[in-house]
């Protein structure tokens, strides 16, 4: 009754237009009140420490401050112009650079936000001026945008992490390979559509020669270097993520010089915006850190892991649960915060159902992912939206209808094939 009296209440506070975090506080205080009456309240300064008191939870400022250094210094276009030469012998032009770019940028950003961001303010003014359907301009910079938290590094593996206590780099890991495959998907289904209906791309765009290609190449090789150093450095085992992020941070400042798009105004509204921004994610985490105590209290968990056995319930049944209690959620509540609330509830049951805890920590960031492209409140398609006048909200939501199913069909795809990501980490220290 208590749970149900708890999760009652946050539903309630959030559809009611409170933020996020107070609501989950304030949640996760009533759900203690319940279970232990005031005394309880005695042991939130020990959560309070455990939910600050992380190294693994430092990598998050810094690789959101490396994002922002990139993104205000506007080389999102440079990068942007790097891979555009290399895709315009595909059927869709330049549409594959939306994903393109997206998945490269993902690999610096760790946000989906931002990735959707960088893309979109560079590419819908000069898509739409170039006749292309403004929908699937628009879908397939909100599903590139997706990937900012599937392709490491990623924020929402690192919040995953500290509530599972799972490594990090193998996470990361995990993320890779799905990661392309369904960049691949993006950009096999824009070659379909584009080949069934030829006139949503124009045909005006002129294969590149070896010496633009070469020049394109130079745009985009320092932002590969940044990547291989970042990645490389957390899969051979040499840094941490936290150590990793320092490093990308100090990458982002040197490509930014090296530009010569480097000031003191640059770094100054970079710090005020990674303040913010990681402000409140890491406030998240203290919150949901409340309400993960009261869960533990209450031993949900482990009711729910009886009600499982006591219902024969399969795998791939609570699996399929899972992904239609976030599909749900996803429409009111923004990703970090489904994570924090729901996975440590239902992670016990996961052990006993011997579902692995890398690959669940994939499959949950997707599951974030279709969150984000979920309406009313899915954060990407307001991103792409509020990036240029030419194109609707509306635009947006039916334009990413068709990468919405693509990854719910990937999802199905990764629950068969769970090798998908689980192979790279075998070999990931």
């Amino acid at each position: 009754m208590e749970a149900i009296l708890a999760f009652g209440l946050l539903i309630g506070l959030i559809l009611g237009g409170m933020w996020v975090q107070f609501a989950v506080a304030g949640a996760g205080l009533t759900y203690i009140w319940l279970l232990k009456g005031f005394g309880g309240f005695k042991a939130l300064g020990l959560v309070s420490w455990g939910a600050a008191n992380s190294f693994t939870l430092a990598a998050i400022p810094l690789f959101v401050l490396m994002a922002e250094i990139l993104l205000g210094s506007g080389l999102s276009t440079r990068l942007y112009n790097g891979v555009a030469p290399f895709m315009r012998r595909l059927p869709g032009g330049l549409l594959h650079t939306n994903i393109a770019g997206s998945g490269i940028f993902a690999a610096i950003s760790g946000g989906s936000a931002p990735t959707a961001a960088a893309m979109s303010t560079v590419a819908l003014p000069e898509l739409s001026a170039r006749g292309y359907n403004k929908r699937l301009v628009a879908g397939s910079l909100a599903a590139g945008g997706t990937l900012g938290i599937l392709i490491p590094p990623s924020i929402t593996m690192i919040i995953y992490a500290t509530f599972t206590e799972t490594s990090i780099a193998r996470l990361f890991a995990a993320g890779l390979v799905p990661g392309i495959v369904l960049a691949l998907c993006y950009m096999g289904f824009i070659i379909v559509r584009v080949k069934l209906n030829p006139s949503l791309a124009p045909k005006t765009e002129t294969p590149a020669s070896m010496g633009d290609l070469g020049r394109a190449l130079l745009d985009i090789v320092p932002f590969l270097m940044l990547i291989v150093i970042v990645l490389g450095s957390i899969y051979g085992g040499f840094a941490t993520p936290t150590e990793a992020g320092a490093v990308g941070t100090v990458g982002a400042i040197l490509i930014a010089g090296l530009y010569r798009k480097l000031s003191l105004g640059l770094l100054k509204d970079a710090l005020s915006r990674t303040a913010s921004m990681s402000g409140n994610i890491l406030f998240i985490v203290f919150t949901s850190m409340i309400f993960a105590y009261a869960t533990a209290l209450s031993g949900i968990g482990e009711d729910l892991v009886g009600l499982l056995e006591n219902a024969n319930v399969s795998r791939l049944t609570f699996l399929l649960i899972i992904m239609v209690v976030f599909a749900i959620l996803g429409c009111f509540m923004e990703g970090l915060g489904m994570i924090a609330i729901i996975v440590p509830v239902i992670f016990p049951a996961l052990m006993a159902l011997d579902v692995d805890p890398i690959w669940f920590g994939v499959f949950v960031v997707i599951l974030v992912e279709l969150g984000q492209l979920t309406p009313p409140l899915g954060v990407i398609l307001f991103v792409v939206a509020s990036s240029s006048d030419k194109v609707k909200i509306e635009d947006v939501i039916m334009g990413t209808l068709p990468f919405f199913i693509i990854i719910v069909s990937f999802m199905l795809l990764l629950i068969a094939v769970p090798q998908i990501a689980l192979f790279l980490p075998e070999f990931t220290y």
